[in-house]
């Protein structure tokens, strides 16, 4: 996601350094940025002349403490782990300028939470982007407990410069957008459970008869299985039995069949008509 959302906001004019700890992480970063910035020039999205514009304003850093010390705006986009956000976000809040804006890109997470592992809390929201950023037009901007009114529109500027569409909601465990999506996912593994229909049958039926662009085992493997477990758990943790994970599911985490990462999750992609 890091890397979607640095190729946005690098197009909508920002100057930005994306940040990973990891050297073969960046390097495919680089790669991937380079794939979209090509088939951006075929669909006619970006001009050939601007390419080099938005190449300029991307640099590549392993060093999170050095990359945010003159930032106006950082955007943590680590995995969905308690532990690991409140590392990071300490980490910004120790390094970066006393003005600077947290966002935090979660499905999930609370950026009230969030907030409380820093000195700004009110300087703190939670930017959720949808996969993949450069096509999907929505930016879900959730507001924590502390969050002013300059924060929500400074992000607002700048995801509409990203050249995303907003809402703005208050925080509750899944926003909105991953309470329904969770819930259509985990409903579509009940029904492969019992044998109502194939992947493909359920995910044709979702598409078509309720005019969603993706099915929810396509939307799954895309995201990541152990992504959509991750946020179930949390969910009814939080909300109660209707988020309960389907055993199912589970079970695909459990054999390692996660998705489009791993080559295999509800659809095989080692097929190349699946690819």
């Amino acid at each position: 996601m890091g890397r979607g959302i640095a190729y946005v906001a690098a197009v909508g004019g920002y100057q930005v350094t994306l940040v990973d700890i990891s050297e073969s992480a960046i390097e495919s970063a680089k790669k991937e940025i380079e794939k979209i910035l090509s088939k951006a020039i075929e669909r006619k999205k970006l001009k050939a002349e601007e390419v080099g514009g938005v190449r300029a304003s991307l640099t590549y850093h392993t060093d999170i403490a050095q990359s945010v010390e003159r930032a106006n705006l950082v955007i943590e986009a680590v995995p969905e782990k308690q532990t690991l956000k409140k590392s990071v976000f300490e980490t910004m809040d120790a390094c970066a300028p006393s003005d600077c804006f947290f966002a935090t890109n979660t499905s999930t997470m609370s950026p009230t939470e969030m907030g409380s592992y820093t000195n700004r809390p009110e300087k703190v929201i939670a930017m959720h982007f949808f996969n993949p950023v450069h096509k999907m037009p929505l930016v879900e901007i959730v507001r924590g407990l502390e969050t002013n009114d300059e924060t929500v529109n400074i992000v607002q500027e700048v995801a509409t410069n990203m050249g995303k569409e907003t809402v703005v909601v208050n925080e509750f465990p899944g926003f909105v957008t991953s309470r329904i999506s969770a819930m259509v996912g985990n409903e579509a593994f009940y029904m492969l459970q019992e044998g109502v229909g194939s992947p493909e049958e359920i995910d044709k039926a979702i598409k078509l008869g309720l005019n969603y662009p993706m099915g929810p085992f396509e939307l799954g493997d895309l995201v990541g299985l152990d992504a959509r477990l991750n946020n179930l758990k949390y969910l009814h943790e939080k909300l109660g039995e209707k988020f309960r994970p389907c055993p199912l599911l589970e079970k695909y985490v459990k054999a390692g069949r996660l998705g489009r990462k791993t080559g295999k999750g509800v659809y095989d992609y080692t097929d190349a008509t699946k690819s």
